[in-house]
């Protein structure tokens, strides 16, 4: 299933993009999309139901909002350097073990929002990702079929980046990821039962029309089984939280001087197959 939600910001109602490419209205089965419905196997078999039975009305889409995929996530967590071509292009060493940091979830905003560039900015840089969302609470989960068990499906999250916050101004990164709208996440969250192969996934972006990011998940270095179980032997994840699983190669970051960093007025478009597509401007806070 493609889950998603709709509509102003703060006050988004549930729906569901069918085979057809026909939006359907799901709030009168579900209050919403978040961690309760996602680890509720009932409500999401009625849901399975209604569809197949014809019976879920139809949205307008017309000039309809669509909001990120899940609400009131618990944390965002995010895997560094986990594309061999990325750590080649940043100089970077093959990491270890997977490189964890942390997003606050008010970062998270809906696939086609305008994205900030922050007060003080000259480095914004663009991060195409994989998003992973939970649906099972998994703590020191001790095997790839038990990770995979715990996901609840995968979301396209544009993991945007402050370069000289995160990396020129001391301390950890979190100055640099943290920026009110760095998340874009959606359109859709699409159920794990739609993609039987997280490895086999084409990740795109582009800035103004030119392709920037062209990768695969095949070249994760950490792949998501192991990055979930990895992440549950230090952190509980429960329904909801959502993992983003590291970018390719082709930020701003890793191109030559003078380093094409993101400018107001400037337009990110980016996919994964199967996932959905993003576009942001990008305005000055």
């Amino acid at each position: 299933m493609k889950l998603l939600r709709v509509g102003t910001v703060g006050a988004e109602r549930p729906a569901l993009l069918d085979g057809s490419g026909v939006l359907r209205d799901l709030s009168g089965l579900v209050p919403d999309i978040d961690g309760a419905l996602l680890a509720d196997d009932t409500a999401l078999a009625r849901i399975r139901a209604a569809e197949a039975a014809g019976e879920l009305p139809a949205l307008d889409a017309d000039g309809l909002r669509i909001g990120p995929p899940v609400g009131r996530i618990g944390k965002v967590v995010c895997i560094g350097l986990n594309y061999h071509d990325h750590a080649r292009e940043t100089g970077a060493a093959t990491p270890e073990e997977p490189i964890i940091f942390l997003k606050a979830p008010d970062t998270v905003v809906g696939p086609d929002d305008t994205v900030l560039i922050p007060r003080g900015s000259e480095k914004t840089d663009w991060e195409v990702e994989l998003a992973v969302v939970i649906g099972r609470t998994a703590r020191y989960l001790e095997t790839d079929e038990q990770a995979l068990a715990a996901v609840a499906g995968y979301a396209v999250a544009h993991d945007v980046s402050e370069r000289a916050f995160q990396i020129e101004r001391g301390g950890q990164w979190d100055k640099g990821k943290n920026c009110e709208t760095f998340n874009p996440l959606g359109p859709w969250l699409v159920t794990a039962d739609e993609v039987p192969d997280p490895q086999a996934l084409g990740i795109r972006l582009w800035v103004n029309g030119e392709l920037k990011q062209k990768g695969s998940t095949a070249d994760q270095i950490f792949p998501v089984a192991e990055v979930v179980r990895y992440v549950s032997q230090f952190m509980t994840l429960y329904p909801g939280d959502v993992i983003n699983t590291g970018t390719p190669a082709g930020v701003a970051m890793g191109q030559p001087d003078p380093k094409p960093y993101l400018r107001a007025g400037d337009v990110v478009e980016l996919e994964v197959d199967g996932l959905g597509r993003q576009s942001q401007t990008l305005r000055s806070a």
